[in-house]
């Protein structure tokens, strides 16, 4: 193992720093925390030549601890007399209720963390402010314009983002100039180098700030016993976590670990990492690199003339991928599904090698695949074996999408699955999900391009075929309705004889909390009248019978054997509205 003083590095490190920093996040959240220690260990850091330390103001036990993590960072550095050499690079927008971890990237709340952080630090300059991560309530554009603004304000040094994806990065580059980008990454973890955003920082010279850089404590505990680390380690004179960072640090030149030491002697051994340069051989040993194989493939996206080619059909779970992989069966294709064969998408990948190999020229494979890190793994197969990946993405709105995730459970359960169920069913039954998964599937989503490697992406714009043998009508009315003046027009201009659904939300209801309002809506009507009442509380929706989603509804067509679009829906509401845009039924509004 050659020593190296030091390698090409990010814009805002200056050639003679080192390109590890200091992971400060351990020092003040875990419940056994030692600040005397903590203090030595950020000593440690600075007399050892580190300069980068990562702190965030959400880093203490609770939303009652916030900033101490930060006060601690700046008293360890005010006793070293080191301030003035450091780079302090923080984190806002999230909050701690619970001592959980819960993202709030309103600009107002951005903007009060900044200055809560810059109170804590007692003076300290902010090198670089990152937004601790996506707030999935909040457009990301608001998030990032307030970045923007303390840039403006001169409130920091240089602005930066953590834990997003490269879509998301290169939303963020459209409004602020991005300093950094902090993303897992280690020998264990290679989903931001198959994901792109390694790749997309080493074009821009964005520095990427490396958390949890040994794998976590867990794996880091461990390191000893993985065989090709302790190998290398062994015959190097080094430890097996300056190992795994020095081969980081050789990935990209715009790396930068940040390892969580907690006492004195992990700081001095991550110092001594940044001096490492591994032989070539012992980088193999260790892994080629995920990302320059991928670029590699991309480079040259191979063609076919026989015909061959893998089809990997991408969208959000229920977003009809099955369908159109029923298609490509239909036309000779093999068909390769993660529910169908169990295990993950890697092993997928593997069983897709496996096949090409053996000589199958024609393949589907029809799961979520949200990222690219995801994608990458079926593209290099295909790559490996000459064979051009397409992509096919279903672009259905997440509203029918819902819809057609209903619809399934409901052909197969014959009703709604309670919370209790979902659960229950989620761990054997494969696509049965609640809302707030496939809610989060949206957050996840990755447009793809052909940039990945892919020899094309064709988008296919959603439109809905009418359910087989369903030609009748219904009506369905909010329970509000009852308690408007002149709802009775309103009914009565709809379809009187055909069957009524009379639903609501109400929390810890009984189940004929309805039963009044039922029979006055019997009495004006001669076609049958039913009832349905979500009685599930409020927060994140754990069942699909809570208004606006579509259970309710859907259920009731489904016994009555309905054409949900034919119905008509009697409301008060904008969540009335919103309900039947997604069934497509005329909506007639009571106020």
């Amino acid at each position: 193992m050659r020593r190296l003083c030091h390698l090409s590095r990010p814009a805002w490190l200056d050639p003679s720093e080192l390109r590890v920093g200091l992971g400060c996040m351990r020092l003040t959240t875990e419940p056994g925390r030692d600040e005397r220690l903590g203090r030595e260990t950020i000593a440690a850091a600075i007399e050892a030549g580190i300069t980068v330390f990562d702190t965030a103001h959400a880093y203490g036990h609770d939303e009652t601890d916030l900033g101490r993590g930060e006060r601690l960072l700046a008293r360890a550095l005010a006793d070293t007399g080191a301030g003035s050499r450091a780079r302090v690079v923080t984190k806002g927008g999230m909050t701690r209720p619970g001592g959980g971890w819960v993202p709030d990237g309103q600009a107002r709340a951005i903007l009060a963390d900044c200055e809560a952080s810059l109170e804590a630090l007692a003076g300290l300059p902010i090198d670089v402010y990152l937004i601790h991560a996506p707030d999935p309530r909040t457009p990301w554009r608001t998030s990032v314009r307030a970045l923007a603004r303390l840039l403006d304000q001169r409130m920091v040094g240089r602005v930066g983002l953590s834990n997003v994806n490269r879509h998301q990065l290169d939303e963020a580059l459209e409004l602020v100039p991005v300093a950094a980008v902090e993303v897992a990454l280690s020998v264990f973890d290679d989903r931001a180098w198959r994901g792109g955003i390694v790749e997309r920082c080493e074009e821009l010279g964005i520095a990427v700030i490396a958390h949890s850089p040994l794998g976590g404590p867990r794996r880091a505990a461990t390191m000893a016993r993985r065989p090709p680390l302790a190998a290398v380690a062994g015959t190097a004179g080094a430890s097996p976590a300056e190992v795994a960072l020095a081969w980081l640090l050789q990935l990209s030149p715009v790396v930068v670990p940040i390892p969580g030491a907690r006492r004195p002697e992990t700081a001095r051994s991550a110092a001594r990492a940044a001096r490492l340069e591994l032989d070539p051989a012992d980088r193999v040993r260790l892994g080629p690199g995920p990302a320059r194989a991928a670029r590699a493939h991309r480079t040259a996206v191979p063609s076919s003339e026989d015909g061959a080619e893998v089809v990997l059909i991408m969208g959000i779970p229920g977003a009809g991928k099955t369908r159109l992989a029923d298609s490509y069966l239909a036309r000779g294709y093999l068909r390769l599904n993660r529910d169908e064969r169990g295990g993950g998408l890697r092993e997928l990948a593997e069983e897709l090698e496996h096949r090409l190999g053996a000589g199958t020229r024609r393949v589907v494979l029809d799961n979520t695949y949200l990222t690219r890190a995801a994608r990458s793994y079926v593209i290099e197969a295909a790559a490996r074996h000459g064979v051009p990946a397409r992509c096919v993405w279903l672009q259905t709105p997440l509203a029918q999408a819902q819809v057609n995730l209903v619809d399934r459970m409901l052909e197969r359960f014959g009703a709604l699955p309670s919370p209790e169920e979902l659960r229950v069913l989620a761990r054997r039954e494969p696509g049965t999900l609640a809302p707030t998964q496939q809610m989060r599937a949206i957050r996840e989503l990755e447009p793809p391009s052909t940039s990945e490697g892919f020899s094309a992406v064709e988008a296919i714009e959603f439109a809905r075929t009418p359910p087989a043998g369903r030609t009748d009508a219904g009506v369905i009315v909010g329970a509000a309705v009852l308690d408007t003046p002149g709802w009775e027009v309103a009914i009565g201009a709809a379809d009187p004889g055909a069957a009524h659904l009379l639903f609501d939300w109400r929390p810890d209801a009984s189940p004929d909390a309805l039963a009044p309002l039922a029979d006055r809506l019997r009495a004006t009507v001669p076609g049958t009248v039913e009832s349905a009442l979500c009685p599930h509380g409020a927060g994140p929706p754990r069942c699909w019978c809570r208004p606006p989603l579509p259970g309710l509804p859907l259920a009731f067509a489904h016994r009555h054997r309905l054409d949900p679009a034919r119905c008509t829906l009697v409301g008060t509401s904008s969540a009335h509205r919103t309900l039947a845009a997604t069934l497509g039924a005329r909506y007639v509004p009571v106020s």
